[in-house]
């Protein structure tokens, strides 16, 4: 299937795949018919998709199968008047009527907005008004559904509501009849367009309300490097990406570079995450590949794994956040795998990362995808040189590259603060070491300047996460009025260790930082808390943790 999506599959090295990897975009490319369908014409009983949850349950779904149900997916959404270009939304945790929804939703060229279970009325109330949501669908836990239904009143462009069950509430509809009765849809005689949109996606706002990037029709193609040469996938590849369908990492690892290489989909449906859980599954299963952040790992690796069967795991991928160096060293003494760590965010694909051609580095992001013309510019908008900090960006040039983002839907302003003169600034910061591998700083906002230094947040945090009492921690600046800032750590304690919160640990964990990485980066301040303040998708609130200190 990628020979028609590239020019050159197979690479010698890393600068062969650098100098020579190009993507070739066809005329109105359509991830659903030309992918999903084309396999179902080539290889219809070819495996796709193997579900499976924490009840025991499991089913096995074929393209040609997909393609089948799918049609009349498409067909149902179709009858009640969902049409190219409408906004619907999906709240379907790792229900396999996801994959059902967004297939049949690009076959009629509406646009999906994927979204967790965890929003509460007024975060449905913020989405269906700013993006103009025609539909929503859910699963029908009793818990979103209410949410769902408060938000209605506030609500007014949402027409329908469908539930895939169990519960279906009066005024709802039943997906699980809709698709049972429905005709099967016929690719329309106007094709979806390569600029039409594709999704819509909210980010988890870390600093205020969320912003919608909007992707393209084009953009699952930038995801071939994803599956192929960043998870290492081939179409005997059975991969399990941990994530919720409600986030982007969904599609990164459950769906479009997947099929592209024509792996097969591993989905764990579960409600509470697990270590022994996910072990037994990758065990039973024979999984193959697992992608998941560096939380899950470092849940793992506490686990007794000579008990479970991980003969079949050929290659570990990490994303989410930065990679802690000793979460890498332990899990590679254990199973042997080196863990390879990806970066990306909502508004590009694979951005850097460990391919398989070059050894990891642990706690380094790995070399820029060739993909992107990719730079580290200072803050004085020059290339940043071997070991200096430089915001990444994203240079567009003539060619603007599938897999990044469009713009922010409905926000020319906030687009234009990050697009500028054909570069797209991420916000994140890093630097390059002598060969060329980046090294994850932190947010541009969150860099603490403290008497001429600067300390990226991530560096200290990693520091802290070594020492055996310390389960999370976050690193900030607090005012000074001789350093200017002073690093600050807001740390949560295991269990068995909270009754040590006092000046001797604070003591304790200062020294261990000075021991772990340059002194003058260790905490002058320590905070104990409970647990840390975070947005729905998990990722710290540094802001409402700087907004507190200066009160």
């Amino acid at each position: 299937m990628i020979e028609k999506y590239l020019k050159q599959t197979a690479f010698n090295d890393f600068e062969d795949f650098k100098a020579n990897y190009e993507v070739v975009i066809p005329e109105d490319f359509n991830f659903a018919y030309d992918v999903v369908d084309g396999w179902a014409a080539e290889a219809p009983d070819k495996k796709a998709l193997l579900w499976t949850n924490d009840q025991g349950e499991s089913r096995r779904y074929t393209f040609g199968g997909l393609k089948e149900i799918t049609d009349r997916t498409a067909g149902y959404f179709a009858s009640l008047g969902i049409q190219k270009g409408d906004m619907v939304m999906a709240i379907l945790k790792r229900r396999a009527e996801f994959w059902f929804t967004i297939i049949a939703l690009h076959k009629i060229g509406a646009v999906i907005i994927p979204a967790t279970h965890l929003l509460t009325s007024k975060d449905i109330v913020y989405r269906a008004n700013a993006a103009s949501i025609k539909a929503i669908i859910c699963d029908g836990d009793a818990s979103i559904l209410n949410h769902v239904n408060g938000a209605m009143p506030k609500s007014p462009t949402v027409e329908h509501l469908i539930s895939i069950g169990p519960d279906i509430p009066e005024g709802w509809e039943d997906f699980q009849a809709g698709i049972k009765n429905a005709q099967p849809f016929e690719r329309p005689n106007e094709p979806t367009k390569n600029d039409d949109p594709l999704i819509v996606s909210f980010t988890s706002g870390t600093t205020g309300d969320p912003k919608m990037v909007m992707l393209d029709s084009v953009y699952p193609l930038a995801h071939i490097i994803t599956a192929k040469y960043w998870q290492n996938l081939h179409e005997d590849s059975l991969h399990l990406t941990i994530a919720d369908t409600g986030w982007l990492k969904a599609v990164w690892g459950k769906l479009y570079g997947q099929w592209l290489v024509g792996a097969t989909v591993f989905v764990y449906d579960h409600e509470k995450f697990t270590p022994s859980a996910i072990l037994e599954v990758l065990s039973k299963y024979q999984v193959t590949s697992l992608c998941a952040p560096p939380t899950i790992f470092r849940f793992l690796i506490r686990e007794d794994l000579s008990k479970y069967d991980l003969s079949a795991l050929e290659w570990c991928t990490i994303a989410g956040e930065a990679l802690n160096p000793e979460v890498y060293d332990k899990f590679y003494s254990l199973t042997g795998i080196r863990l390879r760590e990806g970066y990306g965010q909502s508004e590009t694909t694979l951005t850097v990362f460990t391919s398989p051609w070059i050894p990891p580095k642990p706690g380094s992001m790995g070399l820029p995808n060739p993909h992107y013309n990719i730079d580290l510019l200072t803050a004085e908008g020059v290339p940043a040189q071997a070991g200096e900090q430089g915001q990444i960006v994203i240079r567009c040039g003539k060619h603007y590259p599938s897999g990044l983002f469009k713009g922010y839907y409905r926000n020319q302003k906030l687009t234009d603060e990050a697009m500028v003169d054909g570069v797209y600034y991420t916000g994140d910061l890093a630097w390059r070491d002598e060969d060329g591998y980046f090294w994850f700083v932190g947010r541009a906002d969150d860099v603490i300047k403290s008497s001429g230094y600067r300390i990226g947040p991530f560096e200290v945090e990693s520091a802290l996460m070594t020492h055996p009492d310390v389960v999370e921690c976050a690193i900030t600046g607090v005012p000074d009025e001789i350093r200017g800032q002073v690093v600050k750590a807001t740390v949560v304690l295991s269990h068995e260790s909270k009754h040590r919160a006092g000046s001797d640990l604070i003591t304790e964990l200062q020294n261990h930082v000075k021991e772990v990485t340059a002194p003058y980066k260790y905490p002058r301040v320590i905070e104990f808390v409970e647990e840390l303040p975070k947005t729905i998708s998990g990722k710290i609130r540094r802001v409402e943790i700087r907004a507190k200190d200066t009160l």
